[in-house]
């Protein structure tokens, strides 16, 4: 089985590259943040004739996620169980597979701005939120993924420039603190049960030949359940798309599970 997360920053622009990527890259399932459409807008034909079937939780303007997957999703639940927000920002669901039930979290975390802003605070709680919700969610589900934008660096091998960013957003001790707090319930970081290229990252900016000088981030997470990990046989990046024409700022990230 393969699994993949990409923030395609707008589904409506981005739907022919979505559509195209999925035709070179048949995963089983593909999970999106920042469609930013409401549901009615979002192209469940277009999805479903190239073989997808969709759990879908937009909002107009900003945020929204969706979970593609060729197996039926089930128990779909939309945000964070027990905590209050307005943003579509979190979607589960739970895939049969031959193998057996699989659960998959899709979240587009909060960006979040500097240490000390109402919108960071918002993210330390939305953070702890999640964190709470998850370890209920992995009592009853042993075999879950959890991917998505987590708009945060996980160590300093994540990031262009790590002293000049240290303590700045995406950065700080605190967010990354929440990160470890969410791999202590039993979860991994795909990408590095494998030897991995220095400066592999998910994130360019738009500005200043960030792509092309490689001045990027790594904050496009798959993380898996400790019932999962020993099944995952690779994870890696895919560049590709940020070379399209109006690209996504992020590329998709692919993890392989032997799950026979």
């Amino acid at each position: 089985m393969k699994i993949a997360t990409w923030n395609v920053n707008s589904l409506a622009v981005r739907l022919p590259q979505v559509l195209d990527w999925l035709a070179a890259n048949p995963v089983d399932v593909l999970c999106l943040q920042e469609l930013k459409l409401s549901d009615d807008k979002f192209p469940l034909d277009a999805l479903t004739a190239a073989g997808y079937q969709s759990a879908v939780f937009g909002q107009k303007t900003y945020n929204g996620v969706a979970i593609l997957s060729r197996a039926p999703a089930r128990n779909i639940v939309r945000n964070i169980v027990g905590f209050t927000d307005e943003q579509s920002r979190v979607i589960a669901a739970t895939l049969d597979t031959p193998q057996g039930e699989l659960r998959v979290v899709n979240g587009y975390f909060v960006n979040g701005h500097a240490p000390g802003t109402d919108k960071f605070e918002y993210k330390m709680r939305w953070l702890e939120g999640l964190r709470n919700w998850l370890r209920d969610e992995l009592s009853a589900h042993p075999r879950l993924v959890l991917v998505g934008d987590f708009n945060i660096t996980c160590d300093d091998r994540d990031t262009y420039d790590a002293e000049g960013l240290r303590e700045t957003i995406h950065h700080t001790t605190e967010e990354r603190q929440h990160l470890q707090a969410l791999l202590a319930l039993g979860l991994h970081d795909a990408f590095r049960l494998f030897e991995q290229p220095e400066k592999s990252y998910s994130w360019w900016d738009y500005r200043e030949m960030a792509f092309r000088r490689n001045r990027g981030l790594r904050i496009d997470y798959i993380l898996v359940s400790d019932a999962l990990k020993p099944r995952v046989s690779a994870c890696v990046i895919d560049k590709l798309p940020r070379k399209n024409e109006r690209p996504s700022d992020h590329v998709p990230v692919v993890a392989h599970l032997n799950l026979l």
